[in-house]
């Protein structure tokens, strides 16, 4: 219609109209096309948001863009090499994500590329500068068609091998205020391989943005990283519980780290309760038979409450220092801090109570002197001391002395002899031998009555009373043990008047 009136509009000679109906139709065009582009856009927009999850895309709230976090795809047995004073590696299975944040003009995808930013925690800026470069040329070779997508598969599929990175990827210390050539070249290093033909010489892309300071050690929020998608991950699968035989998602299990061997939460808090308990926070292993993986603390307080956890805590850091032989405890039954002993030294100072011991006898310290032993280590010294070896006997000597050794070693004998030969009185103490006699004894030093078998007091009166009651549980036994001679008179008490 508009071509029909335009031509009759020229045959009856009216140029101002014609240019106006030209207007008109270039107008009609334009709209045309920006109602398909904006078709198009939210297309594609509303695609990408069916395709990834919240977590890989994120549409913006006030213009037609958003962000994407692009996870690149490794290589099975992917390894970080940390090149520095102790050279390791790690298996890793993710990298942090490049992240794309883009905004859609008017007239893309027909006539203009989508305006973006490209950056990283571990590419360098002249990596990324490559990479944009690419996104370019891809642009290029498919202008007027939507190409997001194809720039996401890009990114995430092509993206090791267009920089030439393999595996192991070379970490190298952090560098201190280099110039941005300098800085591109360690991040360079740092990733592993030379970004495809990129010179020196060409400036960065303003696009390409490093989101680390080069001087900042990335390590660990690569291991970060890459521990909270193996999480992710396996809270995401079904595992069968090797105790319950139960089939439950991994976000309610528990994976030991060095076995690979998954149980339930619910099976394993119980057994975490018990062992922590118990005082067994050294078996918090796996359940597994002959399996020696312990669970890691942080997996502990996942499963046990904070009370117990403060107890596993507190169990686990005693049984490290008891491990360790320049570490004691404080003596004081109030504090018992941990305490480091300087080495050839005895001595001991509490930094919380301020208490100075002796480490060997736990005693206020004593300098030089000898530790005095009480009677009841007196008792074991003896047998410490003879079972000993070369060494252990002069560490006692040193420790106590060779006089009090020695008096150890007597006493001990003696009291042996007595526990084996004599008894005690009931009344003073005093140690009593039967020689002979009848089983009523007298006491050498208080003169008490008193029992052989049972150590009852007796009565002065009648002490045999004791051995004549029927209810007595000596009862006719004053001759118990007894080798009866004919010529002894029993019955006399001459040597008790």
């Amino acid at each position: 219609m508009l071509e029909s009136t335009f031509v009759g509009a020229e045959n009856q000679g009216y140029p101002r109209l014609r240019h106006r109906l030209t207007y008109a139709t270039v107008n009609y065009q334009e709209c045309k096309s920006m109602s398909e582009d904006q078709e198009a856009q939210e297309d594609e927009l509303l695609a990408l948001a069916s395709i990834y999850d919240e977590d890989e895309f994120r549409r913006a709230e006030s213009a037609q863009g958003g962000e994407i976090q692009v996870c690149l795809e490794l290589p099975q047995d992917f390894k970080i090499f940390v090149k520095g004073d102790k050279q390791t590696e790690h298996d890793v299975s993710f990298l942090p994500p490049l992240i794309l944040n883009f905004e859609l003009p008017p007239n893309y995808p027909s006539t203009s590329p989508p305006k973006y930013t490209l950056s990283s925690k571990w590419f360098s800026q002249a990596q990324l500068t490559a990479v944009c470069r690419r996104l370019d040329e891809l642009w290029q070779e498919n202008q007027g068609n939507v190409l997001l997508f194809s720039w996401i598969q890009f990114l995430k599929e092509e993206t090791l091998r267009f920089l030439c990175i393999q595996s192991p990827l070379e970490i190298v210390s952090p560098t201190k205020a280099l110039p941005e050539r300098k800085r591109s070249e360690a991040g360079m290093k740092r990733a592993g391989g030379a970004p495809v033909e990129v010179s020196w010489k060409e400036p960065l892309d303003p696009r390409a943005v490093v989101e680390v300071d080069p001087r900042t050690d990335i390590l660990p929020q690569l291991l970060d990283f890459n521990e909270a998608q193996r999480q992710k991950v396996f809270d995401s699968k079904v595992y069968c519980c090797g105790i319950c035989f139960s089939e439950k998602l991994g976000s309610s299990c528990l994976c030991f780290k060095e076995c690979q061997h998954v149980y339930c939460r619910a099976c394993m808090t119980e057994y975490f309760q018990i062992q922590i308990r118990d005082g067994n926070v050294q078996c918090l292993n796996c359940p597994e038979p002959k399996c020696t993986s312990v669970a890691t603390p942080s997996q502990v307080k996942l499963l046990v409450g904070e009370e117990l956890f403060a107890r596993y805590d507190r169990l686990l850091l005693q049984s490290s220092l008891d491990l360790m032989a320049d570490v004691v405890y404080c003596p004081r039954q109030m504090c018992h801090t941990a305490v480091m002993v300087e080495p050839d030294t005895t001595m001991g100072i509490c930094s919380s109570c301020q208490y100075a011991f002796c480490t060997l006898c736990k005693r206020g310290y004593h300098g030089l002197s000898h530790c005095r032993a009480t009677a009841d280590e007196l008792r074991n010294l003896r047998d410490e001391y003879v079972s000993a070896s070369v060494d252990g006997k002069k560490f006692l000597e040193q420790r106590y002395g060779k006089r009090v050794i020695q008096k150890a070693v007597e006493e001990s004998y003696s009291r042996e002899w007595l526990d084996q030969n004599c008894k005690g009185c009931p009344r003073c103490g005093t140690n009593i031998q039967k020689v002979d006699g009848c089983n009523k004894m007298t006491c050498t030093s208080c003169k008490q009555y008193f029992c052989w078998l049972c150590l009852s007091q007796l009565t002065r009166l009648n002490p045999y009373s004791h051995f004549n009651n029927p209810a007595s549980p000596c009862y006719n036994q004053l001759f118990q043990g007894v080798d009866i001679d004919e010529d002894d008179d029993f019955w006399s008490d001459d040597e008790d008047e």
